[in-house]
This record gives C-alpha cells, sequence and structure tokens, in this order.
C-alpha cells in the first residue's frame, strides 16, 4: 500500500462513526439517485467500491432480493461499521481492500459507488476497473463530488481557505476511460443540505470527513489555522446550500 493510501485508510478508520453520524444522512439523496440508476440488470451480483459503512445496502437489498451484494473499503473500521449494518444478511459480503482495481472474477451485474470515486490516486483507471468487471447488460453508476461542486456555500468556503486552486484534469479523464460503454447519463445532481451552522460543518469536515487526511498529513497546527480563516470568512447560523455531485451511469 503507498503511503497515501495509508494515510486515507487511517483517516477514514478514524473518521468512520462520526461520517455515519453527520454526513450519511445528508449524502442520502445522491444515494437514493445512484441506486435508482440500477435498473435493468442482467443476473448476478452487485459491487459497491468504496462502499464506506455501506449505506447503499439498505437501498439496495429490497431492490435485488437474493443477490449476491459485495461491499469494498480500505478502512477498517468503515468496514467494521458497514458489516455491523449487514449484519444477519447471509448474501452480503464486506471486504477490506483497495477498490481502485476490482477483480474481474467477480462478474457484476451492477457496480455502484458513490463519493470515493475523487478520494482515489487514479480515478479514471478505477472507473475503467469497475466497468470491466461488469457482465454483458450490466450497469455501472458513480456519483461522485467534482472539483466544483458549488459556487457559493460551506463546500467553495472550505476550497478557498485551503488553496483555491482546482484541477479538473482527472475528472476530464473518466468519460474516455470508458471508451466501449455506453454512457446513458452524466449530469450534475443537486440536493438541499443543511449544517447546524460553519462550525459544526468544519468540525465534522474535520474529524468525520475529507480534511482527516489532510490533518495527518499537516498536523493540528494548521487544522487550528484553518478553522479560525474559514470562521471568519463563513455567514452566521443555519446554513442551507444545494451542492451538485456527478452523476455517470453506464452500461455494459
Amino acid at each position: 500500500m503507498t503511503d497515501r493510501l495509508a494515510r486515507l485508510a487511517r483517516s477514514w478508520d478514524e473518521a468512520a462513526e462520526g461520517y455515519d453520524a453527520y454526513f450519511v444522512p445528508r449524502f442520502a439523496p445522491w444515494v437514493q439517485a445512484a441506486v435508482d440508476e440500477l435498473d435493468d440488470v442482467p443476473e448476478g451480483p452487485i459491487v459497491v467500491p468504496c462502499c464506506g459503512t455501506f449505506p447503499e445496502l439498505e437501498l439496495l437489498t429490497p431492490r435485488f432480493p437474493g443477490r449476491r451484494i459485495v461491499g469494498i473499503d480500505l478502512s477498517a473500521e468503515m468496514v467494521r461499521l458497514a458489516r455491523r449494518r449487514a449484519s444477519g444478511q447471509p448474501l452480503v459480503e464486506v471486504v477490506q481492500g483497495d477498490a481502485t482495481t476490482l477483480d474481474p472474477a467477480l462478474s457484476a451485474a451492477a457496480v455502484v459507488s458513490v463519493f470515493g470515486l475523487q478520494q482515489l490516486p487514479e480515478p479514471a483507471a478505477a472507473i475503467r476497473s469497475w466497468y470491466d468487471v461488469l457482465r454483458p447488460g450490466g450497469r455501472l453508476c458513480v456519483v461522485y463530488w467534482p472539483e466544483f461542486a458549488e459556487e457559493t456555500g460551506p463546500f467553495a468556503l472550505l476550497d478557498e481557505v485551503i488553496d483555491g486552486r482546482r484541477d479538473r484534469a482527472w475528472e476530464d479523464a473518466l468519460i474516455p476511460a470508458l471508451d466501449g460503454a455506453l454512457v446513458e447519463r452524466d449530469e450534475l445532481v443537486s440536493y438541499r443540505m443543511v449544517h447546524p451552522d460553519a462550525a459544526a460543518y468544519f468540525d465534522a469536515a474535520d474529524r468525520s470527513g475529507p480534511l482527516r487526511a489532510t490533518a495527518l498529513a499537516r498536523g493540528d497546527g494548521y487544522i487550528a489555522e484553518l478553522r479560525a480563516s474559514y470562521l471568519a470568512k463563513a455567514p452566521a447560523g443555519e446554513w442551507v446550500h444545494h451542492p451538485q455531485a456527478r452523476l455517470i451511469s453506464a452500461r455494459r
């Protein structure tokens, strides 16, 4: 495992419980949108790379009764919570491992992944691997946070105070990586999200979200400075925004 992947795994180990409590309910509409894309798929397993605590499972099991469902995640703690969610379901398997490259032997009817792709070192290679495990007629649906998810709001302000410079090159490579696929949908999907206030969002992002890896790499002092800068620029009170995630749906 590379240093970057090891730090990513550790960050999500530390974040897992808080992520499940804070972000999973707020991300639920995008999970629903992804699972809703899985219509008319052939027989075979449903695979969920970067499954995290596996919120997809509660939608997949009633939609695909009697199917094998496989979740894969790098973080041991995420896997523990995912297995807890899957408890008592013998057809559900949760595997700890690197989901950037899937085993073609999975021969999946569908692959669905929500908010994992943007964290991977080589997203284009990952999305191609996910597509390649599909059997004929199988469907891939990926939802991820793009570099520019909103013009204003909690996400945009965090980008601003961290750096302000964003590179879209990896996003531009995703559709070309799906050469040969029937891409049926590629669009931005937006839903309402609410945070109690700016501090609540920042602290969740730090302790239970994507900032945890940055904190491990750059230290608590950096995060404290970042927090002060963030709160100085943020509005007071409840914060409502409508971030846009990119949804890509393709069939083999």
